[in-house]
């Protein structure tokens, strides 16, 4: 029995000194090994970027800092759920806001459109007979001219015969009055007036060269003829519009259609006069839709007898919403949308104590100024973010959660993995040879600005060529910085709006993979994604200069790849040296 208890002690004293010797120095390398966590939902974000949230140690995807733990993991969290820190929250400046119905009526909708010429008041100004036209006393577009004034001077030889005819006739027409009356006619048919040919009558004398006045007043919008040319009977010499009232064209969604009619008071405004309102009122909606862009053209005559409107300038209109009293509808910011194709996402946040947040597909109504309407998605109560949604949009895809770009969620790709979550089948169909591929109506401006995005894409492909990854990420953050710069308030027209927040998210994720990985192979793998978007960007906007759609049948293991180029010789940004010619041009963008 002694015996045991001598045992006993010893292994009991044994354990004593064991935690006394280390227990403390385990203690101390937890305390100065702060990678070393022993929780396996340790979260890790960036000190500068407190919105990057990664589940495992690296570097920052923004600004190549190393991630420092995050204050604490995501426990208790549905599968779709993500948090974001408040210190994020407060640096990226991420508010919500609460759904609730609201009366819609006494709002307006924003509309954009062009202005044009009334066609109702445009004439052609034609000659009656043919000759040769000796004097064009119009000398160039735009010219004003009023009713009655001298226009150009014709010699016809058909006309200097039926002159010659009512000389003959004026003699007969005692004898002979029906062929008098005939010869008359004729004249007048020419649109010579009665002076004119009274004129002719009494002075026995034909004149060789006729003058051609102007039947209305308005401005010359185009010369059809130059002096010199034979022109025949009724053929146009120039075209007249009168300006003194002008169409304001405004496209309309065939969603929209049911809020407007004729007659619907309108306020005009344009950027040539910042602080001027001008009224209208809906004078037409077009019958027929026009089945590319889904839209109707909804007519407002403007007055404009003092020049205030140019055809071709844009303005913006505020219409009142055709609405009873009791129609109350949903409505969310704008701001708080995001587009992907045909998804339009929100981010809710839920729960009112804690910053947790989900995306959530919602169907959109119409556009009510700066709000829209949700049809379904959204209930009274909910809580949405309404600015710095881009950012928890990253935040999401950086989680492996649903996002804008990944509806399905998943796991965050690695750079050899693919591109942050984005299906790979999708993104080929969306190459930029698809549905994408008519030019929208932009701002020079706008296009400039894309343009400086769009050098930076040319010099990073240039580095790839040259196989310097380090200047492919200097590049990368170059594209990236120019990218935040592209001001989409000057895309006015709602359908341009729209492509360009579709895309500008991915043309981003795309720089950031590029930028965050320094091995060429993995740039190049991101850069198929990158020219992909940007693709679609230049063909829908454009740069103002001819641009080179390439492709290698070869890259991208033999599934093939499309970039960008300025000149039309290939050089393939994929291979590099080892196969630097390889590829055709596939499409060229003017």
């Amino acid at each position: 029995m002694k015996k045991y208890i001598i045992y006993f002690g010893i292994l009991v004293v044994g354990l004593l000194l064991g935690w006394l010797l280390f227990g403390d120095s385990s203690k101390k390398e937890t305390e100065h090994n702060p990678n070393k966590v022993s929780e396996t939902n340790q979260m890790w974000t960036c000190s500068m970027h407190p919105q990057i949230m990664q589940p495992e140690a690296g570097d920052c995807p923004i600004c190549g800092m190393d991630l420092i733990p995050a204050e604490s993991g995501s426990d208790g969290l549905l599968v779709d759920q993500f948090k974001l820190t408040e210190n994020a929250i407060a640096l990226a400046n991420i508010q919500t806001t609460i759904v609730g119905k609201g009366n819609v009526d006494g709002n307006t909708i924003k509309l954009s459109g062009k202005i044009a010429e009334n066609e109702e008041a445009n004439a052609v100004q034609v000659s009656y007979f043919s000759g040769r036209i000796e004097r064009l006393n119009v000398s160039f577009t735009g010219e004003e001219v009023r009713k009655g004034q001298l226009l150009a001077t014709i010699y016809s030889p058909e006309l200097y015969a039926a002159q010659q005819e009512l000389i003959t006739a004026s003699s007969l027409k005692e004898s002979q009055p029906a062929l008098y009356k005939a010869v008359r006619n004729k004249l007048k048919l020419w649109k010579l007036s009665e002076n004119q040919i009274n004129q002719i009558e009494e002075t026995q004398k034909v004149k060789e060269n006729f003058p051609v006045y102007a039947t209305v007043s308005g401005t010359v919008t185009e010369k059809l003829v130059e002096q010199g040319d034979y022109i025949k009977q009724g053929q146009p010499l120039l075209k007249i519009a009168n300006l003194n009232t002008v169409w304001a064209n405004f496209d309309v969604y065939e969603n929209q259609i049911e809020l407007f009619k004729r007659g619907q008071e309108v306020l005009v405004t344009t950027n040539a006069y910042t602080n001027k309102e001008f009224k209208g009122k809906v004078d037409f909606i077009e019958p027929i839709l026009n089945t590319k862009t889904r839209t109707v053209t909804l007519r407002v005559v403007l007055n404009n007898k003092n020049d205030a409107f140019k055809p071709g300038m844009f303005v913006t209109a505020n219409i009142e919403r055709v609405s009873s009293s009791s129609d109350e509808v949903l409505t969310i910011p704008a701001s708080a949308v995001l587009w992907t194709g045909e998804r339009s996402v929100v981010y809710l946040k839920t729960s009112p104590d804690q910053t947790i947040f989900e995306m959530r597909e919602v169907v959109l109504g119409n556009q009510i100024g700066n709000e829209y309407e949700v049809l379904e998605g959204l209930f009274i109560g909910n809580e949405i973010v309404t600015n710095g949604t881009f950012t928890v949009d990253a935040a999401a895809q950086l989680q492996g959660k649903k996002s804008m770009m990944n509806k399905d969620g998943g796991k965050v790709m690695t750079s050899h993995e693919g591109h942050l979550g984005i299906d790979n089948n999708a993104l080929k169909e969306e190459n930029g040879h698809t549905n994408m591929n008519e030019r929208l109506e932009v701002s020079e401006k706008f296009q400039e600005q894309l343009k400086v995005v769009y050098n930076d894409y040319i010099n990073l492909k240039d580095a790839l060529v040259k196989e310097d990854s380090k200047n492919t990420s200097v590049n990368a953050t170059s594209l990236l910085n120019n990218l935040i710069k592209v001001d989409m308030k000057l895309l006015l027209d709602n359908n341009a709006h729209t492509h360009w927040m579709s895309l500008v998210g991915n043309i981003k994720s795309s720089a950031i993979a590029i930028y965050k990985t320094s091995d060429i192979k993995g740039q190049r793998d991101h850069f198929k994604y990158l020219s992909s978007h940007l693709i679609n960007a230049v063909q829908l906007f454009g740069v103002n200069e001819k641009v080179y759609v390439e492709f290698c049948s070869m890259a991208d293991n033999n599934n093939g790849a499309y970039w960008l180029s300025k000149e039309e010789k290939v050089i393939n940004p994929y291979f590099g040296n080892a196969m630097l010619n390889c590829g055709e041009i596939k499409h060229v963008i003017e």
